[in-house]
């Protein structure tokens, strides 16, 4: 590849879309010189590549830092079609839709509260179902399933588990326009109706943390960010519903690919014009599974808030537990961005990648209009996460996209393998991070050791323009699936 590799800047390569015959666009990944080797080992680049493949594909298919391999695209991938003429893939979204992250603000100082950490954790694990399968305590009949998927956040709201304030701190909201669960497989909203509220497994986490470093003062005063602070951060998404949605559509799209007859690098790129039956069909059910994801993450919000009024003896508004903001890194989107200098409307696949807005990009009632979006980036337990702002440059960059996380670098079957459960308990024991999970045995898979270092992939989003460090936050308590 090295004839056709550019290193465009110290943060930033290009491969050329004379690389290999078929390819619309180039390649951008944004990485440093040992992500990017890491990358490459992971064969995630041959994914970058055959992403260029899709029929509607504009600028580019982009990588953020903390990609590794995935279905079809790979996990950190970012790719835009033309909505009217573009193509969309169920693999540039993913199996959990609209998984996602939120961060909680209190009025707590972390040092304060250390003494009834583990109690806290307990509490948290009291109150939220986790791992595998696992229900949770609302079960939805199928009207109120319906209406749920159509309306998102409005439903939890309505049933007292969100604030009115919280809507407004929600990406789209939280209800994702286009929804329509007669799109929804009956097995979709089996899998579905008695999961909300529920963590689910692998990755998904909710875990206090303190705020340790503050970059930029401005923004973390506008964001209610503070040295010393206790916050706490959630991470789940659609859970069988959204795995039944993709898994029904691929199905789908698979189909239509070999009707077209269209010549694809890899079958888990299959896709559907955007503006096809089965493109519409898809979206409406994707949008179903993203409003459900948004819910889920309201009403574990809401157990949070619960298990700290139970520990601290406070009501959660007494604690100040209000939400900075929930973003979604597994969707599809339409939105307008500049292409060739002409605005276009525009399909993003964002798979294991976050929307970073700018100023002024955010709607006017937003808090943070002027400022720029937050951006939350979880990274292990064992070491950091970050709250970042997107920048104006983005828009111009990746299309307002920047990382998720810290993106893996062992798989799961490695890190069971390589990696003891006594051994992970005793080094987080080591750091004062307190655990809870559902399988202690699964625990290894999300062991730190298992992830790239998050701080590097902040640091390569911070150089590249693609959004701002605000603040560095520590694990102090972690509930695991």
């Amino acid at each position: 590849m090295a004839d056709y590799l550019e290193k465009v800047s110290p943060y930033c390569f290009k491969i050329s879309k004379s690389y290999k015959k078929g390819m619309r666009v180039p390649g951008v990944i944004y990485a440093d010189e040992e992500l990017f080797l890491l990358a490459e080992a992971d064969k995630a680049l041959e994914q970058v590549v055959n992403v260029a493949f899709l029929p509607g594909i504009v600028k580019a298919s982009f990588a953020m830092p903390d990609i590794h391999w995935g279905y079809g695209f790979p996990i950190g991938g970012v790719a835009a079609t033309d909505a009217k003429d573009g193509f969309i893939s169920p693999g540039g979204v993913g199996f959990d839709i609209s998984c996602g992250v939120r961060l909680l603000r209190t009025n707590l100082l972390a040092c304060e509260t250390r003494p009834l950490l583990k109690n806290l954790v307990h509490e948290l694990s009291r109150n939220i179902p986790k791992g595998v399968g696992r229900h949770g305590k609302i079960k939805l009949s199928p009207n109120e399933m319906r209406e749920l998927l159509a309306t998102g956040i409005s439903w939890v709201l309505k049933r007292g588990y969100a604030w009115d304030e919280d809507g407004v701190c929600i990406e789209e909201k939280g209800c994702l326009d286009g929804a329509s669960p007669d799109k929804v497989s009956k097995r979709a909203i089996e899998r579905g109706h008695n999961q909300l509220g529920t963590l689910g497994s692998g990755n998904h986490f909710v875990e206090i943390q303190e705020v340790v470093d503050v970059f930029d003062k401005q923004v973390a005063e506008v964001f209610g960010i503070f040295k010393g602070q206790l916050v706490v951060m959630i991470h789940s998404g659609s859970r069988g519903l959204g795995h039944q949605v993709c898994s029904d559509y691929i199905k789908v799209m698979d189909k239509v690919a070999k009707r077209l007859g269209l010549e694809l690098p890899d079958r888990q790129l299959a896709c559907a014009p955007i503006s096809s039956a089965e493109g519409k069909s898809y979206y409406a059910a994707m949008a179903c599974a993203a409003n459900y994801a948004m819910a889920n993450r309201q009403v574990l919000t809401y157990w949070t808030r619960q298990s700290f009024e139970t520990i601290f003896k406070k009501s959660a508004k007494e604690l100040d537990m209000n939400l900075l903001y929930d973003v979604s890194h597994n969707l599809a989107k339409f939105e307008d961005h500049l292409v060739d200098g002409k605005s276009m409307r525009v399909c993003i696949h964002r798979k294991g990648a976050t929307r970073a807005f700018g100023p002024n990009l955010l709607p006017k009632e937003s808090p943070y209009y002027t400022i720029g979006q937050p951006v939350i980036i979880p990274g292990d337990m064992g070491r950091a996460s970050y709250i970042l702002v997107g920048t104006r440059e983005s828009e111009n960059e990746a299309f307002s996209s920047t990382c998720h996380g810290a993106g893996r670098v062992m798989s799961r079957s490695e890190a069971k393998r390589k990696i003891g459960v006594e051994q992970l308990k005793k080094e987080l024991a080591e750091k004062g991070v307190v655990v809870e999970a559902g399988h202690l045995s699964l625990l290894v898979e999300e062991a730190p050791e298992a992830y790239k270092d998050v701080s590097r992939v902040v640091d390569v989003c911070d150089g590249a323009g693609l959004s701002r460090k605000v603040a560095k936050l520590k694990p102090l308590g972690v509930l695991k699936g």
